[in-house]
């Protein structure tokens, strides 16, 4: 059940393409998608089936769901020019996180560290409040929240080899 609705997420991210962030539908489905990310995870905890496949699962679908979303509100946010490359150095730092793991461990790692959630709940919240308020106050929060993040996942990504060893 749990790795269905992750599934499903896929399917709500690739919807969220065909319709206008001004929408009402947009945002029925993005919040479905977001509360969607929180019930997998509580649901594989109660019914006892974690899984790291099932991590894995809710991983990508996270990701899906958070290019779906680019793609859709980055034109719509007014944000000042250090503000996005703040936001490519993050998006740099966790794209050489995951070469890092395919070069020790040959696999992605997505660990789920309690930063990493804070700023997805902050992404989630953040977004439409970037937008419907026109101020970048959020983004900058998040920025802070998720900067942290990048380099404790990258931390964690290479303590993980000296457990290994």
């Amino acid at each position: 059940m749990p790795n269905a609705i992750s599934a499903l997420r896929y399917l709500g991210a690739v919807c969220l393409l065909f319709f206008g962030v001004e929408s009402c539908a947009f945002w029925v489905i993005y919040f479905v998608c977001g509360l969607s990310d929180m019930a997998d995870g509580y649901l594989a905890r109660k019914l006892g089936c974690e899984s790291k496949t099932g991590a894995m699962l809710d991983s990508l679908a996270d990701l899906a769901f958070v290019i779906c979303c680019c793609f859709k509100l980055i034109p719509a946010l007014a944000l000042p020019k250090w503000l996005w490359i703040w936001g490519g150095v993050i998006v740099a730092t966790k794209i050489i996180n995951q070469i890092s793991a395919l070069v020790m461990y040959k696999k992605c790692i997505f660990p789920h560290t309690i930063a990493n959630k804070v700023t997805g709940i902050l992404l989630f919240v953040g977004a439409p409040l970037t937008v419907f308020l026109e101020s970048i106050v959020p983004m900058v929060i998040i920025a802070v929240v998720a900067t942290f993040s990048a380099i404790q996942e990258g931390h964690v990504i290479r303590k993980k080899k000296k457990k290994l060893e």
